[in-house]
C-alpha cells in the first residue's frame, strides 16, 4: 500500500477513536459537573495531563522543549482551553447532542481560517456550503428564541476556538514531535485554569476524584490520538470525522439524559454536516 494511503487510514483511524473518546469524556464531565464546578474538572483535567507528561521529559531533558515557534504553541495553548472551558459550560446547561454539534461545526471555520491565513481569496463556490452550514445551526439555536439558551452561544464559541486549535495543531504537527505539542498545551492550559478554580473552590466529593481522573485520562489520550491524526492526514481528512462525536453524543444523551432532539434540530444537524464536510472538501487544497 502506498505510504500516502497508510498515513491516510492511520489519521482517519486516530480521529475516529479521538472522536468517540472525547464523546465518552463529553458524557462523564457533564455528570461530574452536578457535584464540581467546571473550573475545578478543567484544572484538574490540566494538571493530570501535565503530570502525564513528566515521564516523558525525563527522559527527554528540558531541551526536548526547544522550539522555534513559542506564540504559536501559546496559541494552540490558549485556544484549546478556551475550546475545552466553553464546551464543558455548555454541556452542563444543554443537551449533550446539541453542544456536541455546535463544537463540532469547526470545520465550517476550517477553510475560512486557513484560507485567511494564507491570505488567499476564497472561490464564491466555496461560500455555499459555509452558508449550508450556518442555516443549519441557526435551525438548532431556535431563531424563534422557543429553546434558545444562552449557554448554546458558549458551545459556538467553543466552536470557533477549536477552528484555530485544529489550524494550529496542525501547523505544528508538520515539523514538532507530538510530545512536545502535548507538553506545552497541557501545561499551558494548566496555567490558565488556575486563577478561575482557586476563585470559586469548593470541597470536592470523595464519589467524584475517580471520575476526575478518568476523565482527565480520556483526555490525555483523547489529545495525543488528536495530535497524533493530523501528523498522518490533513484537516480535510480529519474534520468531517469528528461529526461522527455528534452521532455518538446523541446517542449518549438519549441512553442517559433521556434527551431527544425535535425535527428542526435534526434537519438543522443534517445541514451543519452537510456544510462542514462541503467546506472542508472544497477547501482541500488549502488544508
Amino acid at each position: 500500500m502506498p505510504q500516502q494511503y497508510s498515513n491516510l487510514i492511520r489519521g482517519a483511524a486516530l480521529a475516529m477513536a479521538t472522536t468517540l473518546l472525547m464523546s465518552l469524556a463529553a458524557a462523564a464531565t457533564k455528570y461530574t459537573a452536578g457535584f464540581v464546578s467546571i473550573e475545578q474538572i478543567v484544572l484538574v483535567q490540566y494538571c493530570i495531563c501535565t503530570l502525564m507528561m513528566l515521564p516523558w521529559l525525563g527522559r527527554k531533558g528540558f531541551r526536548a522543549l526547544k522550539t522555534e515557534k513559542p506564540w504559536l504553541h501559546l496559541i494552540r495553548g490558549l485556544s484549546g482551553w478556551l475550546c475545552f472551558y466553553t464546551y464543558y459550560l455548555a454541556l452542563n446547561n444543554i443537551p449533550l447532542g446539541e453542544a456536541s454539534l455546535l463544537r463540532n461545526a469547526a470545520p465550517l471555520m476550517v477553510p475560512l481560517l486557513v484560507l485567511v491565513w494564507l491570505q488567499y481569496r476564497m472561490p464564491l463556490l466555496n461560500w455555499l456550503p459555509i452558508v449550508i452550514g450556518f442555516l443549519g445551526i441557526a435551525l438548532v439555536l431556535k431563531p424563534d428564541g422557543s429553546r434558545l439558551n444562552p449557554w448554546h452561544l458558549a458551545a459556538v464559541a467553543s466552536c470557533l476556538l477549536l477552528s484555530v486549535s485544529i489550524v494550529t495543531t496542525r501547523v505544528l504537527a508538520l515539523s514538532e514531535p507530538t510530545s512536545r505539542i502535548l507538553f506545552y498545551y497541557f501545561a499551558l492550559s494548566a496555567l490558565f485554569s488556575l486563577p478561575l478554580a482557586l476563585a470559586g473552590w469548593q470541597p470536592v466529593p470523595l464519589a467524584s476524584v475517580p471520575l476526575m481522573i478518568g476523565i482527565s485520562l480520556s483526555i490525555w489520550c483523547t489529545m495525543w490520538l488528536y495530535t497524533k491524526a493530523y501528523s498522518y492526514a490533513k484537516a480535510t481528512v480529519i474534520a468531517p470525522i469528528s461529526y461522527f462525536g455528534v452521532l455518538f453524543a446523541g446517542l449518549l444523551g438519549w441512553l442517559f439524559w433521556q434527551q431527544v432532539p425535535d425535527m428542526i434540530s435534526v434537519i438543522g444537524a443534517a445541514l451543519v454536516i452537510s456544510g462542514g464536510i462541503g467546506s472542508v472538501w472544497l477547501g482541500r487544497e488549502k488544508n
